[in-house]
C-alpha cells in the first residue's frame, strides 16, 4: 500500500491501528491502537515478551453530569469527567465492576482516571464504589485527608482526580490521586 500525506486533519469513528506482519508467517499483529485509550504493544527481540501501555485522552469531549445522589453509569464514568451542580449533598457511587470493565474494554492493569468537578455546586459530593470495586489501601487508610479522601468540596477548590485500576476485566481498585 502506498504511503499518503494529508494537509488537514484525519479523522476516524472507530480510531487507528498500526500493524506489522511477520515476513515468514504473514501473520498480522496490531502493534498500536489509537483512539480515545490508547494502548501500544511493544515486542522485545530479546524475549518476545508484550508489554501494554495505556493512554487515556485527557481532553474529555463528553463529560457526565450528576446533579443527584445516584450510581453513575458505566458510560458515565467512561467519559472520564463527572461534573456536579447540587445545592443538597450528593453521594456518586461507581458501577460495578464487571460493567465499567465491559464499557471500557478492561484488562488486569487498565488504569482510568475520573476527574470530578464540583466548582459550580453548592455542597460535597461524596464517591463510593459498588460490588467489585475496593477502595486502595490508601483510600481505605487516609478516609479523612490527603490520598484518601473520597469527598469533593464545592467551589473553587472543587476538582478532584481518582484513579481506578483494574486488576481483571471486572475488578477494580480506586483511590484519590489529586
Amino acid at each position: 500500500m502506498a504511503n499518503s500525506t494529508f494537509s488537514g486533519p484525519v479523522r476516524s469513528q472507530n480510531g487507528f491501528q498500526t500493524v506489522s506482519i511477520d515476513p515468514t508467517t504473514g501473520a498480522v499483529t496490531t502493534t498500536s491502537t489509537l483512539g480515545v485509550t490508547t494502548s501500544v504493544t511493544n515486542l522485545t527481540a530479546t524475549n518476545l515478551t508484550a508489554t501494554n501501555l495505556v493512554f487515556t485522552d485527557q481532553n474529555h469531549p463528553t463529560t457526565a453530569a450528576i446533579n443527584a445522589t445516584a450510581t453513575a453509569t458505566a458510560a458515565e464514568v467512561a467519559t472520564g469527567y463527572i461534573t456536579s451542580t447540587s445545592a443538597a449533598a450528593t453521594t456518586i457511587t461507581l458501577p460495578t465492576g464487571t460493567l465499567l470493565g465491559a464499557a471500557l474494554g478492561a484488562t488486569k492493569g487498565t488504569v482510568l482516571d475520573l476527574y470530578v468537578d464540583n466548582t459550580a455546586g453548592a455542597n460535597t459530593v461524596t464517591i463510593a464504589v459498588a460490588t467489585n470495586g475496593i477502595l486502595s489501601a490508601a483510600a481505605a487508610a487516609g478516609s479523612g485527608a490527603g490520598a484518601g479522601l473520597l469527598t469533593v468540596p464545592s467551589g473553587v477548590t472543587g476538582l478532584a482526580r481518582f484513579t481506578i485500576m483494574f486488576s481483571s476485566a471486572t475488578a477494580y481498585a480506586f483511590t484519590r490521586t489529586a
